[in-house]
């Protein structure tokens, strides 16, 4: 190993060991946020900080499943630019008081005004948007604080100036309930939007100025049809209102705009706080320099610019969501509809079921700040609506997606130590009261043992029970970290019900009745969306999804030889073309389907059975296959920063599979050096020496000074801070992760 030692002193000397945040670097100009915005991605592309409550963006004419972000590259159409999107969502909402700018007349298709642009003629980087709108000659640009929107209209023919207030319509499954928008002076305007979708109650309240006064105003109902004059007050659930202006050509309109889970007053302390003047260049730069401390927790060095680029790009996907939720003052809306209030910051957006496998376990290194954060707020919703989040959105319980994937979050952040101790009952009290419910099948696990498919009311058994299973898993682990033996056992006990499902006659995960018998007829290729055994894929990927518990799943196929061989086969097996299947299935290597989370641990499952040289190899080619610098350069939907997350960490070289606690398996780097940033001027260095795409394979490894052999690190050595030292080659090295 002397020589080994000598060349990372060379580096040390060559490259120097500062951490991102003490350089100069400007991270923001390596992140593209059009990457992911084709295909299926659903990314958000508009301006934001980092989690803030407002993402203001442009949505265009939806034409169906692509469009849940209100933006897709293959379109040029634009409606409106709304003050809230998700990012990479399966399914559509918000879209939220959407703003439109035009002149004369206007042009209208299917009820809607509308307008036109090219991607010619449009920008975008961390907090900053811009577009020509046509064919009405007029330049957008925008940028954010976490609660408040600023809009800039240019309009070069300015001849009728025109601003259409839009509170009638939404992205995806929104559909207005009610709604008020308030005249308050000649430049103001106040108001609410409550509607349902996905998020089934959701309210908004807002306040918006204008830098120039108006010189008319009208209401109008989503028929376009006139409804009150110049008015002062008007409450239906279909308003807009059209403001016009006096302008000059070539003069700018601008528009502040801020919002409030609780009130309009909230919403003008929002303002007043975030925004008081109107200095766009000042907040614009002030975005940036947000969004460059955030990317900057990770200096991730390589020539290769493309691999840099998609990196910081993934790490700012992964930076979107979860959102802020209250207002400047603690006040926020809880999902018992009450208004509370938190000293600290309260946040939504928990799409768990995706994230709870690598955007969470990057949250818990790169952000401990936020993860406690999480942690309250996951407590303050256990306690207003009696159990963990399931997928929260806009204080609203959707319970989309099967499990319990908030318990596996606040288990991994409790084993990490983000829960206060003088908390962990109460935390492991809501993890129990979330896992002991009646609801989502959950009671015929409590009497089976297993979830019956004949039993169930819906579909997707298989995949709610490997899922409880997982996190029963984390909560067994969580009760003996703190002391409650009868508690873990119980739960361990049950994390085991994975092995009911277990058909040994087909090496598959399968569905059973009542009775113990496995449904038919069987083929594992198939999948039917939300009609089917599984969620989102099918048995060859589900079969894998036992990442608590990889020695047990191995001991059901009845050797290591077996287990291998059919992890083998999830590679190289092809459907045929007349089987049915999800359209969440992409991102394929045989049946194995990068593009959605099932899949995602199954890789680094061969480290476990003492081939790390194989998950190295896997892990390097889906980083180089299902990730690429272009719109349709995310092989499935963004997922609110899961496929991001996950190239992140496996860029550094790991990822984590069991669900809680904090081992994370080595993988191959992409990068030659990366440094993260932890608290108190600490650092984590990571050097992979001799890196290419050649050299996948680790040949040997260093853990501050020390030799190495195990195939994970834990996450207790990345916040304690040091050096992993990588030494890569052009082949397997067989006696490399052998150690557990």
């Amino acid at each position: 190993m002397t020589c080994f030692r000598l060349i990372f002193a060379l580096s040390a000397l060559l490259t120097g060991i500062s951490c991102g945040r003490n350089s100069q670097t400007d991270y923001t100009i390596f992140v593209d946020p059009r990457i992911g915005s084709g295909f299926h991605g659903h990314v958000f592309v508009g301006a934001n900080v980092p989690n803030g409550m407002v993402q203001v963006g442009m949505t265009q004419i939806s034409k169906g499943w692509d469009w849940c972000s209100g933006y897709h590259v293959s379109d040029t159409t634009v409606v409106g630019f709304a003050q809230m999107h998700l990012s990479g969502t399966g399914i559509g909402d918000l879209g939220d008081i959407a703003l439109m700018p035009y002149t004369g007349a206007g042009i209208h298709r299917d009820g809607r005004l509308y307008g036109t642009y090219s991607h010619q003629r449009e920008k975008v980087r961390p907090g900053y948007y811009y577009v020509h709108v046509d064919p009405y000659n007029i330049d957008a640009d925008f940028t954010a604080t976490e609660r408040v929107a600023l809009h800039r209209y240019r309009y070069n023919d300015a001849k009728d100036a025109a601003l259409l207030i839009d509170l009638a319509n939404g992205i995806g499954w929104d559909a207005p309930v009610d709604a008020m928008l308030v005249r308050e002076s000649d430049t103001g305007f106040s108001g609410y939007r409550y509607s349902t979708g996905w998020a089934r109650d959701q309210k908004v309240y807002f306040t918006m100025q204008f830098s120039h006064p108006v010189r008319e105003f009208t209401l109008e109902q989503s028929d376009g049809t006139a409804a009150f004059d110049d008015g002062v007050i008007f409450p239906t659930k279909n308003v807009s209102g059209t403001a016009r202006f006096e302008l000059r050509d070539g003069e700018t309109l601008s528009v502040k705009v801020a919002l409030s889970p609780v009130s309009v007053e909230n919403a003008k302390l929002n303002m007043a706080a975030e925004a008081p003047g109107w200095d766009f260049d000042s907040l614009c730069d002030a975005a940036r320099s947000k969004w460059n401390d955030r990317l900057s927790c990770i200096d991730f060095q390589t020539e290769d610019t493309t691999v840099r680029k998609i990196f910081y790009t993934s790490l700012y996907h992964t930076m979107i969501a979860p959102s802020l939720f209250s207002d400047v003052n603690g006040d926020y809306r809880g999902p018992d509809d009450r208004v509370h209030h938190s000293p600290e910051q309260t946040y939504t957006t928990f799409s768990l079921w995706d994230t709870y496998r690598a955007a969470f376990p990057l949250i818990s290194i790169t952000d401990p700040q936020l993860a406690r954060g999480i942690v309250r707020s996951f407590l303050q919703i256990a306690a207003q609506q009696g159990k963990l989040p399931v997928w929260h959105l806009v204080g609203n319980e959707t319970d989309c997606m099967v499990g319990n994937p908030g318990i596996c979050v606040l288990a991994d952040f409790l084993l990490k130590g983000y829960v206060d101790p003088d908390r962990h009952d109460e935390a492991l009290g809501a993890m129990v009261r979330s896992a002991m419910l009646d609801e989502r099948d959950m009671n015929l696990l409590k009497e089976y043992g297993y979830i019956p498919y004949d039993k169930s009311t819906t579909y997707e058994t298989v995949a709610k029970g490997l899922e409880y299973a997982l996190a029963d898993w984390c909560l067994a682990e969580t009760a003996k970290a703190i002391g409650h033996e009868d508690t873990e056992t119980r739960f361990r006990e049950r994390s085991r019900s994975y092995r009911r499902y277990f058909d040994p006659a087909t090496g598959f995960m399968r569905a059973r009745s009542s009775t113990g018998s496995f449904r038919e007829p069987f083929n594992p290729f198939r999948s039917i969306h939300m009609r089917d055994d599984y969620t989102e894929g099918n048995a060859w990927q589900y079969t894998w999804l036992v990442p608590h518990d990889v020695r047990g799943l191995e001991e059901l196929f009845g050797s290591r030889e077996a287990f291998l061989q059919k992890l083998d086969s999830l590679f190289i097996a092809e459907r045929s073309a007349d089987v049915q299947t999800s359209d969440d299935i992409t991102g394929l290597i045989g049946q194995y389907a990068h593009g959605n989370e099932p899949s995602h641990h199954i890789a680094y499952i061969y480290a476990y059975a003492g081939r790390q040289w194989q998950t190295a190899r896997l892990v390097r080619k889906i980083l180089g296959e299902m990730y690429t610098a272009t719109p349709e350069g995310i092989c499935g939907n963004e997922d609110v920063g899961q496929m991001s997350a996950w190239y992140v960490l496996s860029a550094m070289g790991f990822y984590q599979v069991e669900p809680a606690g904090g081992r994370y398996i080595l993988g191959s780097p992409l990068m030659d050096r990366a440094v993260i940033t932890l608290p108190d001027g600490r650092a984590f260095e990571i050097h992979a020496q001799n890196n290419s795409p050649e050299n996948c394979y680790i040949q040997q490894v260093e853990l501050n000074g020390k030799a190495y052999n195990k195939f994970y690190i834990t996450h207790a050595d990345i916040v304690a801070g040091g050096r992993l030292m990588l030494e890569m080659g052009p082949s397997p090295n067989p006696a490399f992760g052998t150690e557990e």
